[in-house]
């Protein structure tokens, strides 16, 4: 009997579950290390996921208020993690984006995610690999779809 797609859906969230708490993660000591609130890191998410932003954009994607942010990407431009320009379209307002330091420390971050796959993946033979880099190339195809592609990286 064939299964329906809620259900696939369903065993597949499972599997995953089950995989995220079998692999016990480690926690870089960078990130226990780094002097960040969870609001600036959310604000550093949006730069690096979006892009450059106004300052009123950040507040919208976050939900808070426009002195809240202000006071977020202050502290972020005082640790060197973010920079303020001018929009170059109008002057009058100012372009919040990452800074090279704000850049590295994401970057960092983002690809100790990579160490997780890699064990995933450790051990399984040559076909069993193929089958995987199917299923990342199909995922990959149908968010790029979705997204028009556009995805950001």
């Amino acid at each position: 009997m064939k299964q329906s797609e809620q259900e696939l859906v369903k065993i597949i969230l499972e599997l995953s579950g089950n995989i995220f708490n079998a692999m016990s993660p480690d926690i870089p000591a960078e990130w226990l290390s780094i002097d960040l609130t969870l609001a600036q890191l959310r604000v550093l998410l949006v730069l690096k996921a979006q892009g450059p932003h106004r300052m009123s954009a950040i507040a919208a994607v976050l939900g808070i208020a426009l002195p809240t942010a202000t006071g977020i990407v202050d502290n972020l431009v005082r640790k060197g993690f973010a920079v303020r320009e001018a929009d170059p379209q109008d002057r009058r307002l100012v372009i919040c984006k990452l800074s090279r330091q704000g850049q590295e420390l994401i970057n960092r971050l983002w690809t100790s995610g990579e160490f997780h796959i890699e064990r995933l993946l450790e051990g399984l033979m040559p076909q069993q690999l193929e089958k995987a880099a199917d299923v990342a190339q199909m995922l990959f195809d149908n968010l790029s779809r979705k997204t028009d592609g556009d995805i950001a990286g």
